[in-house]
This record gives structure tokens, sequence and C-alpha cells, in this order.
């Protein structure tokens, strides 16, 4: 029950983010869907495991720039979201945020909490591989629900849903900052 609780307040910025992808796609194929929900399920699954097994050589070190991390990765893509819904049709380039640095980019800001989550498993001596596999399979599932509501939104209201769906991602990272900050 611990895992699954944990599993869903790791993917919620995940589904957020997901729900931005699917907005900024003007069309959407089952391959596209895909490559999100494995890609943020995946990262989801390997960062838990990846701060447990670093957890005592760089816990502080990966503390003291992970939120950074986030913050600019996720305003970056956020931003750029946001600007293009202000460009003409023929100069906007229909970036496919489901391929390459962008989705890589993506994978990395919404999984970097569930690094800190594997470190705090490793400090607990608690196993963390079935409690990761749960949170990747969460993380996948509901990205899948999200950039598909999203395209359904960005269909329905178009290129001010893709604006919405930046200055989403901009706060989601500013939030991770704030917490971070304000935390510690």
């Amino acid at each position: 029950m611990e895992s699954i609780l944990i599993a869903f307040g790791l993917a919620m910025d995940a589904f957020a983010v997901s729900i931005c992808v699917g907005v900024s796609l003007e069309k959407i194929t089952p391959g596209q869907i895909f490559r999100v929900s494995f890609h943020f399920g995946f990262f989801q699954f390997m960062m838990p495991l990846l701060g447990w097994l670093l957890s005592s050589r760089f816990e502080k070190y990966i503390e003291s720039f992970d939120h950074w991390i986030a913050f600019a990765l996720l305003s970056f893509i956020g931003g750029k979201m946001f600007l293009e819904v202000f460009k003409k049709e023929e100069e906007s380039l229909c970036i496919d945020r489901t391929r390459g640095v962008h989705l890589i980019m993506l994978s990395i800001a919404t999984s970097i909490d569930a690094l800190a989550v594997g470190i705090a498993f490793a400090f607990l001596k608690k196993p963390i591989l079935e409690p990761a596999i749960v949170i990747g399979v969460v993380t996948a599932s509901l990205s899948l629900l999200g950039i598909k509501g999203g395209h359904r939104l960005g269909e329905k209201f178009g290129k001010s849903m893709q604006a919405i769906g930046g200055l989403v991602l901009v706060s989601i990272g500013a939030k991770i900052l704030i917490e971070h900050v304000f935390s510690h």
C-alpha cells in the first residue's frame, strides 16, 4: 500500500506534463503515446534505483542541485511551448516533444523527485525494487491517460491550451524549486 501511495504522489508531475505534451500535438499516434508513457514510466522506475545505489556517496551533492535541474528543464520547455503560440503558423515548427532531447529532458525533470525517494529508502534500509516497479507502472499508466486527455483538450481549445500547458510546465518547475528552497 505504501508503494502505491508513493507511486501516485511521484506520478503527478509526469501526469501533468504528459497532459501538456498531448495538448501540444496536432495529431497523436500510438507511437507517441507509447514513447511518452514508456519513457516517463521507465525514468520513474530507474531513478529510485539510482538514488538507492548512489545514496551513501552522493546524497548531499545530489540534493544540492536536483531541484535546479528540474526547474531549468521544465522552464525551458514550458517557455518554448508558450512562445510557439505567438509564432505564425508557417514559422512554427511542429515540435514533437515525444522524441529526442525534449522527451529525455521531460523524463528527467519529472523523475528527479523519485531519485530522492530511492535515497530515503536506502537510509531506511528498505528494499527498492518492488516500489520502483510500482512507481514505474503507475507513472506509465497515468502518462498514457494524460497524453490522450491532453490531446483531446488541445483539439477542443487549440493553441490557447498549448500556452496554458507551457505555463503549467514552468509552474511545476517553480513549485519544485520553491518547495526545495523553503524545506531546507
